[in-house]
């Protein structure tokens, strides 16, 4: 498929390892539950994203793994440079300006409520909207899509809080902005302790 050469895509991930991922879910699941079901997402995250016709760069956030389940043929592999999470996205966003992109947006890899048709309506959004958000359930929000960068929106945030949608579209509040539906990511057992899917993965806790 020829890809379009316009949009790109850029997925954060954390290196699945024990102890190291989706350390509030482990603190009532444990770490070989809480990295088995991050890998799930991981797995999810590729099926939904790998046949989008638009560029798409992993952001790994240690050390890039060429053996993993980020086909090379199909995603570009990057490491995430940045003292905090907001430092971080802004150099992704920055690069892919640089490097002549038009529309660029950004998913984390923990949001099994997601296809790549919802993918799809966010990116043509961003056609008639200089930023495009995906509210997430938590305060925060799993899809940031803009035409231009400003900085601002990557500063002064408390990342992981209830705040962050709600301080991001202060910073916006004169732009042009789209807002998708509500979603759920998954960061607590909350977040999943209802969902068939991740029964299985539960079975012993629950």
């Amino acid at each position: 498929m020829k890809q379009d050469h316009e949009n790109l895509l850029l997925i954060f991930t954390r290196n699945p390892e024990l102890g190291k991922c989706k350390t509030r879910l482990a603190a009532s699941v444990g770490d070989k539950t809480a990295l088995a079901i991050y890998i799930f997402l991981l797995e999810h995250t590729v099926s939904v994203t790998r046949s989008l016709n638009l560029a798409k760069v992993v952001y790994y956030s240690k050390v890039i793994q060429e053996d993993d389940l980020w086909d090379p043929g199909v995603y570009q592999k990057k490491i995430q440079e940045g003292e905090d999470l907001g430092e971080r996205m802004a150099n992704a966003f920055k690069a892919g300006f640089k490097a002549g992109y038009k529309k660029i947006a950004i998913i984390g890899s923990d949001l099994y409520d997601l296809s790549p048709e919802d993918l799809e309506v966010a990116f043509k959004m961003l056609q008639a909207n200089d930023f495009v958000l995906g509210p997430a359930s938590d305060g925060g929000y799993y899809f940031l899509g803009m035409t231009h960068f400003i900085a601002d929106i990557f500063k002064n945030k408390d990342w992981g809080t209830s705040r962050v949608l709600e301080d991001t579209l202060a910073d916006l509040k004169n732009k042009n902005v789209y807002l998708l539906e509500t979603k759920n990511d998954v960061d607590v057992l909350e977040d999943i302790a209802n969902v068939p899917v991740f029964q299985p993965f539960l079975k012993n806790i629950l």
